[in-house]
């Protein structure tokens, strides 16, 4: 049965069998994982979760992702690696696609001249140089087209949603190192949906909104290709001369 049939965190399940293998000798320590193309196959799940299954085990100290060679065995489980990272910021990010592409094409269909506004304020906010006060504005921008709906559920869903992210030791891992798409793409991304919301046009709003998230989980990839995976290899380093400190 694959992992997507199982059903759960779909990240989990892969983890949970590559650290079965790794127990089991199929791959000892030293060894390298079979590619990311062969485990999205094995798995039958999307590159983006086998991704999240790697950063999860790098965070656990049982892989280091070695740029341009593959993922390698670090150790093996010593049964306190088992820990829950609860879900990760491409499952959320696939589940906003989904869900705030149609929020925008009902807003489109509902908004009035003060939400306009407040959007328009909003994404001026997000030009500002301050990381933390123009992302403040990103979520505020998504929350109020939310709001334009009128309707109460998809408000706090969409809610939950931006603040789950970095309630996830998962997600954050990513998303702090991550950072933003940069200025540039946010402004044109969210002007592109407020022109489409602006025109009441529910397809090009449903559309702006799929596009913009989708470059965000494409900039994931590009990032935990390379930087997010150092940062873990890191952290785990860390943990372990702490240990060895404390053996001493």
């Amino acid at each position: 049965m694959s992992a997507s049939e199982q059903g759960g965190k779909l990240y989990r399940k892969i983890v949970q069998e590559i650290v079965a293998d790794i127990s089991s000798g199929a791959y000892p320590v030293g060894s390298r994982l079979p590619p990311e193309r062969d485990l999205t196959e094995r798995f039958k799940v999307s590159r983006p979760t086998v991704r999240e299954a790697m950063i999860a085990l790098e965070m656990q100290g049982l892989v280091e992702a070695r740029k341009g060679s593959g993922v390698f065995v670090l150790a093996s489980p010593s049964g306190e690696e088992s820990q829950e990272l609860d879900i990760g910021a491409f499952e959320i990010t696939e589940a906003r696609r989904l869900l705030e592409g149609e929020v925008a094409a009902v807003a489109a269909t509902e908004i009035d001249e003060p939400h306009l506004a407040e959007l328009r304020a909003l994404l001026a906010e997000m030009e500002q140089e301050d990381t933390v006060a123009a992302e403040d504005a990103d979520r505020r921008f998504h929350i109020a087209i939310a709001k334009a709906t009128g309707n109460a559920v998809i408000i706090s869903a969409v809610t939950e949603f931006w603040d789950m992210r970095f309630r996830s030791p998962l997600a954050r891992e990513v998303l702090l190192k991550a950072g933003s798409l940069g200025t540039e793409k946010r402004m044109a991304e969210h002007g592109r949906i407020l022109r489409a919301l602006e025109a009441r046009s529910p397809i090009d709003a449903r559309n702006a909104m799929r596009d913009h998230l989708s470059r965000v989980i494409d900039h994931l990839l590009d990032v935990t290709e390379t930087e997010a995976v150092e940062r873990a290899r890191a952290e785990s380093h860390e943990r372990r001369r702490a240990l060895a400190r404390r053996a001493i």
